[in-house]
């Protein structure tokens, strides 16, 4: 098999949706057309594509961040591989194209951010040389 990586294009859309869906977000193709849209209009992110051949198993989005109290970092705002190729190092292959965006980018620090329900994932994160910094609880305000 041969992996590699693109910038993800707007027909991969359906692909990233139904990837959302398997880590229990809902999507649909319509919504992540005009994510994906937004995504690419917005030089502070990045959404890489990870493919088997010609089909997307994979997606990183990445964010470049400027806080008013620290220095800037690349936050990882979703990483997904499709559960059929999980464990076989793809998910840090798309972090890893994450860290080469980061550094274009004379930014140095990468965070990510874990629900804390999700054992795997935070064990993979560790696995890969992510320190947890914190636990925080997370507030949303509908206007």
């Amino acid at each position: 098999m041969q992996f590699n990586t693109r910038i993800a294009e707007m027909d991969d859309a359906h692909t990233i949706a139904y990837l959302c869906e398997q880590w229990g977000y809902q999507s649909t193709k319509e919504k992540m057309l005009r994510c994906l849209q937004d995504i690419r209009d917005n030089g502070d992110h990045i959404i890489y594509a990870l493919l088997n051949d010609t089909q997307v198993i994979g997606w990183i989005h990445g964010i470049y961040s400027l806080r008013i109290e620290s220095d800037p970092f690349v936050e990882i705002g979703g990483l997904v591989v499709d559960e059929d190729f999980r464990r076989n190092g793809l998910g840090r292959y798309l972090v890893d194209k994450i860290v080469e965006w980061s550094l274009l980018r004379n930014c140095h620090m990468i965070r990510v951010r874990c629900n804390i329900i999700r054992k795997e994932a935070n064990a993979f994160y560790s696995s890969i040389g992510f320190k947890e910094i914190k636990q925080q609880k997370v507030y949303d305000m509908t206007v």
